[in-house]
């Protein structure tokens, strides 16, 4: 197939080519996306790692809590839809998706940077639900810029260089949580937005600038089915779930139960650091820091094996290495058991962080829908992060703190026959490498 000329907007001196849907993955492009969610995902790691010891300053139940930080997680079921079907409309033009993200970013900073400046509960509770309904409107935009520069063929590679970049965001809030919270925990919350404006705006200086220069060219399928054509974000999704069935739906269930239990640990973890390890609050935030080490360093081969192995049965193997993980830190209630723990279940989510967006980008009928396609993620991980920390919560208020990993892996077990199930039933179209369509 010839090269398709780039489009360039009036004045514009680029002359990189566009890339075509056979071409090799568009690296420049996939390093400038992983810079910006990148961006994103370091304030949302901070805000999972301190929030929560700010709320224990007006509750005491564990419960509570945790309902409170999976609430915030929720807000994205409502708007990111619509966002979502804007971004796809916003997808071929000038400046793309872009727009959605840097206001969004900007707006999400306001409150964030007010929460430790908050003196009581309504006022914490106004910034804290205040960033992250703007911080969720946007953020499943931000990941889906990736389909807008790398071909089908090579997004499941992409996904392992973005959450490589993703498992920094890990490192660098363990390590703000180390050397700052512990004394300044305002200037701790001035960091993470203030990396991430700068980041977002270097990511859009060299690759939004020039997005119709490298904006993947429409291919000849997609330019005959004008059929496809949706009216609204509820037509997608009324679509995509049209049978109880679907794979599609049943796929949700699987990332509803995993994001919940990774969001109820990743959540949780502060808290049983301090009552059940006896750290300090920047110490017990910190012990994430190891498996973040151990995402960085496994993410790139898994993404890799991930195409022999097949996308939804790579997931499910994650989901045991993930209950392995958690039955060893039950075992092992020390520092180094728990680190050992969280490096183990760390990369067992890796496995699932890397394929399940790009296994729903598979089942989508159109291209020009993968923005909503990725609100069908939101939907599926941010309910089950709203209840997965109450849940887990609760659980530990009728045991204890001591308890907490068994409790977790109980629910992972339900995670792992969901996903087995999957395996079984799912259409090869779900998974992204030869031999996806292979049953367990």
């Amino acid at each position: 197939m010839p090269e398709t000329p780039p489009i360039s907007p009036p004045g514009s001196v680029s002359t990189l080519p566009r890339p075509a849907p056979g071409d090799h993955m568009n690296r420049n492009a996939v390093l400038w996306v992983a810079l910006a969610v990148f961006a994103q995902e370091a304030v949302w790691n901070f805000y999972d790692t301190q929030v929560p010891e700010q709320l224990r300053h007006y509750f005491t139940s564990a419960g509570v809590v945790g309902l409170i930080m999976g609430l915030d997680h929720s807000w994205g079921i409502f708007t990111q839809p619509s966002v979502g079907f804007l971004s796809d409309k916003l997808a071929r033009r000038r400046t793309g998706r872009w727009p959605i993200v840097l206001i969004g970013a900007a707006a999400a900073t306001v409150p964030f940077v007010l929460i430790p400046w908050a003196t009581t509960l309504p006022t914490l509770m106004v910034c804290v639900v205040g960033f992250a309904a703007i911080a969720n409107a946007f953020k499943g935009v931000t990941e889906t810029l990736v389909s807008d520069y790398v071909a089908p063929s090579n997004r499941s590679k992409a996904q392992g260089f973005i959450k490589a970049g993703v498992s920094l965001t890990i490192v660098v809030s363990s390590l703000i949580s180390l050397l700052v919270v512990d004394r300044s925990l305002r200037l701790a919350f001035a960091i993470p937005p203030l990396l991430m404006l700068i980041m977002l705006g270097l990511s859009w200086a060299f690759l939004g600038r020039r997005h119709t220069a490298v904006l993947l060219p429409e291919d000849e399928e997609e330019k005959a089915a004008p059929e496809r054509e949706f009216a609204s974000p509820w037509a997608v999704l009324k679509d995509a779930l049209r049978s109880p069935s679907s794979p599609t739906l049943l796929l949700m269930v699987g990332i509803f139960c995993f994001a919940g239990m990774w969001s109820a640990l990743r959540s949780l973890m502060t808290p049983y650091g301090t009552e059940v390890l006896g750290l300090t609050r920047g110490e017990a935030a910190g012990l994430a820091l190891p498996g973040a080490v151990a995402f960085l360093v496994c993410v790139l081969p898994i993404a890799y094996a991930s195409n022999r192995l097949g996308q939804l049965r790579a997931m499910r193997y994650g989901v045991g290495l993930f209950i392995a993980g958690l039955l060893l830190g039950f075992t092992v209630p020390t520092v180094p058991g728990t680190i050992t723990s969280m490096v183990l279940c760390s990369l067992g989510y890796t496995s699932f962080a890397v394929n399940a967006l790009v296994a729903l980008w598979n089942l989508a009928p159109t291209q020009k829908v993968l923005g909503t396609y990725t609100t069908l993620y939101t939907i599926a991980s941010a309910s089950g992060m709203a209840l997965g920390p109450a849940i887990l919560g609760t659980t530990i208020d009728l045991t204890r703190w001591r308890y907490m990993d068994l409790n977790a892996a109980v629910f992972a077990g339900v995670t792992f026959l969901v996903f087995t199930r999957l395996v079984r039933r799912a259409p090869d179209r779900a998974t992204d490498g030869a031999t996806d369509g292979a049953a367990a």
